[in-house]
């Protein structure tokens, strides 16, 4: 009688979700990194700019694009590991989420007059686009194998 050999493949899985992790969390580590630079680069130029307005404009603008690239790479780590239809189930759970929350800011914001529409639109912007060209460099850069010998 044989002693059956445990399967590699738990291991191999094991090695997956961790090298899955570790991209997701150099991608949220480098965009918060992002999102800092801009708001510190947005209050001072728009305090140049627009005075008070400029500065709450990037403030607002900075949190928000926060609040957007965070949550999506986080709603990828949860979903680590996790079947393909409860990954796609909770991404998209929170852009639903996302975009509500836009709408209400939107709403809210829109008669106010304390911020700088245009400060606010290009800190957003730039962490928008940023935040996925850091995403796109962490993807290229990690080593997560998707071919089982």
């Amino acid at each position: 009688m044989t002693t059956p050999t445990p399967s590699p493949e738990p291991a191999r899985d094991a090695e997956r979700t961790s090298a899955e992790r570790a991209v997701l969390r150099r991608a949220l580590r480098d965009t918060l990194l992002l999102v800092g630079g801009l708001l510190v680069l947005g209050v001072v130029v728009g305090a140049l700019l627009s005075g008070t307005a400029g500065v709450w404009g990037a403030l607002i603008g900075a949190a928000l694009a926060a609040f957007f690239c965070a949550t999506t790479i986080w709603s990828m780590m949860r979903s680590v590991g996790s079947s393909p239809a409860a990954m796609a189930g909770l991404v998209m759970g929170t852009w639903i989420a996302k975009v509500v929350v836009l709408v209400v800011v939107l709403a809210v914001l829109r008669g106010a007059d304390f911020y700088d529409r245009y400060v606010l639109f290009v800190v957003l912007a730039l962490g928008a686009v940023g935040s996925a060209l850091l995403d796109y460099r962490a993807v290229k850069g990690g080593r997560v194998p998707y071919v089982q010998p």
